[in-house]
C-alpha cells in the first residue's frame, strides 16, 4: 500500500484504513459482536492498517469505547482519528444535530479522550460544519486544542472548497473526510478532491463501498440484516437495487478479468483519484478486512479506469 501524507505534517499513513462505525452504529444492530470487532481492529493494525476512524456520534459514544479497548497495546502503531460536532437526538432513528460551538467542541474532545483512554488524539475531525457557527470559530477552538497538545492534527468532514479554504487560512487542514465511491462522486464534481491535492491536504473517502452497495453482495433488501439502518436509505430499496444491478454486473466483469473482487475494484478506483486519497471501508469480519487491505495493492489499467468513470449514476439517494 502507498503511504498518504497528513496535511501540514511529515506524518504518513496507509492508504487503506478502517472505518469502525458499523461495529456500533447504523448497520446490523442485532448482529454486533464487540469481541469480534475488537479482534478485527487489532488484526487491521497487525496487517499494517494504521488509520483507525471513529466518532463520538457512533453509538452514541460506544464506538469510541470499543476502539479504545481494541488499541490497548497497539496505540503507538496507529493514527487514531475521531470526530465531534454531531450530537445524537434519537439513536433509534439516527437523528442528530450539528453543534460547532467552541465550548461544545472542547467538552467533546475531553470526553473522547476519556472514552478512548488516550492522552492525545492524532486526528480530530469536525464531523459537520454548524451553519449557526462560523467555521472560523469552530476551527479556532480546535486549533487551540492542537496547541495544548490534546490534538495532533485537525480535519473537516463533508466541507466545501470555500469552507476548507476559510479554515485553512487559520490553521492547516490536515484532512478532509467526505463520501466518495463509484456511486457517490460529488467530491470529484465539486472540486474538493482536486483542491485537497493542490493544498497538500489528505482526502479520506468514507463509504467507499457505498455502504455495502458496491460490495456486490446486496441484490435485494432481503440481503440486509433485519435491524439495519440501510433499510431507510433510498438506494437500498428494492426498485433501486434492481435498477442498479447492471452497474454491479459491469464492475464484476472487470473484477473477474483482474482476478479481484467487486469490492476491491471499487476501492482501487477511489484510490486512483489521487496520490493524496485514502479509503476507510468499514467491516466487522477479518475476511473482508483482508480483502480490503489487498485492494491497496491493486492497480487498475487505464481502460478499466475509463470504463468505471463512464458508469452511470446509481438510482436512489445515498
Amino acid at each position: 500500500m502507498r503511504r498518504i501524507q497528513l496535511g501540514g505534517s511529515q506524518r504518513t499513513f496507509a492508504s487503506v484504513g478502517i472505518g469502525c462505525m458499523g461495529m456500533s452504529w447504523g448497520y446490523d444492530e442485532l448482529g454486533r459482536d464487540e469481541s469480534e470487532s475488537i479482534a478485527v481492529v487489532r488484526h487491521a493494525v497487525d496487517l499494517g492498517v494504521d488509520l483507525i476512524d471513529t466518532a463520538d456520534q457512533y453509538g452514541p459514544f460506544t464506538n469510541e469505547l470499543l476502539v479504545g479497548k481494541a488499541l490497548k497495546g497497539r496505540r503507538e502503531k496507529t493514527l487514531l482519528a475521531t470526530k465531534g460536532g454531531l450530537v445524537v437526538d434519537d439513536p433509534a432513528t439516527y437523528r442528530s444535530h450539528r453543534d460547532g460551538r467552541p465550548a461544545h467542541l472542547r467538552a467533546a474532545v475531553d470526553a473522547s479522550l476519556r472514552r478512548l483512554d488516550v492522552d492525545h488524539i492524532d486526528l480530530y475531525q469536525l464531523h459537520r460544519i454548524d451553519p449557526e457557527v462560523p467555521v472560523e470559530e469552530s476551527w479556532g477552538a480546535l486549533a487551540e486544542l492542537v496547541e495544548e497538545g490534546k490534538l495532533g492534527a485537525i480535519g473537516l468532514s463533508e466541507a466545501s472548497v470555500a469552507e476548507i479554504g476559510r479554515a485553512h487560512a487559520i490553521h492547516p487542514v490536515a484532512s478532509v473526510q467526505s463520501e466518495l465511491s463509484l456511486g457517490s462522486r460529488d467530491a470529484l464534481k465539486d472540486g474538493v478532491v482536486a483542491y485537497c491535492g493542490r493544498q497538500g491536504i489528505a482526502f479520506i473517502a468514507f463509504a467507499p463501498l457505498g455502504r455495502g452497495f458496491l460490495s456486490g453482495l446486496i441484490g435485494s433488501p432481503q440481503d440486509l440484516p433485519t435491524a439495519d439502518g440501510r433499510h431507510g436509505i433510498p438506494r437500498f430499496q428494492a426498485e433501486a437495487l434492481s435498477a442498479n444491478q447492471p452497474i454491479i454486473d459491469r464492475v464484476r466483469v472487470l473484477a473477474d478479468g483482474l482476478g479481484a473482487t467487486v469490492a476491491q475494484v471499487a476501492l482501487a478506483w477511489v484510490l486512483a483519484q489521487g496520490e493524496h486519497v485514502a479509503v476507510i471501508p468499514g467491516t466487522k469480519t477479518r475476511r473482508y478486512l483482508e480483502d480490503n487491505v489487498e485492494a491497496g495493492s491493486l492497480t487498475l489499467p487505464p481502460e478499466a479506469l475509463a470504463e468505471l468513470a463512464a458508469l452511470p449514476e446509481p438510482v436512489g439517494a445515498r
